[in-house]
């Protein structure tokens, strides 16, 4: 695991300027915010600078532009943020050249601004020195506090934390402990929740866990390929063609701490509309799609969540987007909100799920990081954070 860092509560930051990198990277249709958690995650961070006499300078990334693209401005950005606050934030014409420069260095105590979008220049991406350089020279102190982005080695991530002090935010903090402590001394039982769609985006995932789990319950897309491994038909369901043999050895290897659905909703196609049914899943017949986790399958994992001390949920049990497909995603969302123990949402579709079903603010922590997350699980190296000064 990685050493601990140094947190912006470790150093001396009032009248300092301080550039911190934050994730708002916010779902939007170019006007509105759809899912402003990411920009409320990282107001603990801002106040407490703000409070402690530092002058902020945000900065963060949008979309993927491959140039300026007012489309992918931050403008709506430093509007939600500052109905949050309940301060001004200017939106800066840039993030990087002398006039930014002058900008910052004029910014006072107590204030803030926000960076225009940093993904409008193929430099951050590429983590080019000279742009990590031209970030550094805005402030005294770095923060990362954006863990959603810690997994790239870009130039506000990675570069620009080689040049000026660098320490993380109160939310990278937080993110660390949670994960961290799941990771490295959970409390126990501890069970793992994976679903999503392919077999293959989660391997390094499960065979990290399985060195650490009491139990892996095992539903979305994914399952189909474990339930073709056991020879079961599985219709016109996801499969993952390539990694059934990958399936059909870890079942053999793990046959107990491994739980697979026992049924599931299938539906004759993908719409809001379809026709349904439950079957057991070793009798799913041809040509019918598994959509979602069944009500027996939903009754078993929601048994073994309320038995954890620690649980962990990474990738959602079916098409939850679609609502008569979401049931098994909700009743292993409510059956964690019910938990008594520590609950961990790893980011993603899984954090988009409790925010649809309200229940985010029932888990102990819902990580901000999509991909992040997955590699932090995996025991990748992060280089955003591996960057930040050691405690």
């Amino acid at each position: 695991m990685l050493p601990a860092k140094k947190t912006v509560a470790d150093v001396p930051v009032e009248g300092k300027h301080v550039l911190v990198r934050c994730d708002f990277n916010v779902p939007h249709d170019g006007m509105h915010i759809s899912d402003d958690r990411r920009i409320s995650e990282s107001l603990p961070t801002i106040r407490y600078l703000l409070e402690h006499g530092a002058a902020v300078i945000l900065c963060s990334h949008l979309g993927r532009p491959k140039s300026r693209t007012p489309d992918l401005s931050l403008a709506p950005v430093a509007r939600r943020l500052g109905e949050l606050l309940g301060k001004n934030v200017p939106l800066l014409a840039e993030c990087r050249g002398p006039e930014i420069e002058a900008a910052c260095r004029t910014l006072t105590p107590n204030h803030v601004v926000l960076l225009e979008n940093l993904r409008f220049h193929p430099e951050e991406e590429a983590n080019d020195p000279e742009f990590a350089a031209g970030l550094a020279r805005l402030a005294d102190l770095y923060v990362n506090d954006a863990f959603g982005a810690a997994h790239r080695a870009h130039a506000s991530t990675e570069g620009v934390a080689h040049l000026i002090p660098a320490v993380a935010g109160l939310l990278m903090d937080k993110e660390l402990r949670y994960l961290g402590k799941a990771l490295a001394n959970p409390d126990r039982p501890f069970v793992a929740i994976l679903g999503g769609a392919k077999v293959k985006d989660k391997i390094p995932v499960i065979e990290s866990l399985l060195t650490k789990v009491d139990s892996l319950l095992i539903g979305g897309g994914m399952m189909f390929t474990f339930l073709a491994a056991q020879g079961h038909p599985i219709g016109g369901s996801l499969l993952d063609k390539e990694h059934i043999d990958f399936a059909r050895k870890l079942l053999a290897r793990e046959p107990a701490r491994i739980i697979l659905p026992v049924d599931t909703l299938l539906a004759d196609r993908i719409a809001e509309n379809a026709d349904t049914r439950i079957a057991t899943t070793d009798a799913i017949p041809d040509e019918w799609i598994g959509v979602d986790i069944g009500p027996k399958t939903a009754k078993l994992f929601a048994a073994k969540i309320a038995e954890a001390a620690t649980v962990l949920w990474n990738g959602p049990m079916g098409v939850f987007e679609i609502d008569p497909f979401a049931e098994g995603t909700k009743a292993v969302a409510e059956a964690m909100a019910a938990s008594k123990g520590i609950t961990i949402v790893g980011g993603g579709d899984s954090a988009s799920a409790v925010e649809k079903f309200g229940l985010a603010d029932k888990m102990t922590h819902v990580s901000t990081g999509g991909g992040a997350c997955l590699e932090f699980l995996e025991g990748k190296d992060l280089p955003g954070v591996s960057a930040l000064q050691n405690a």
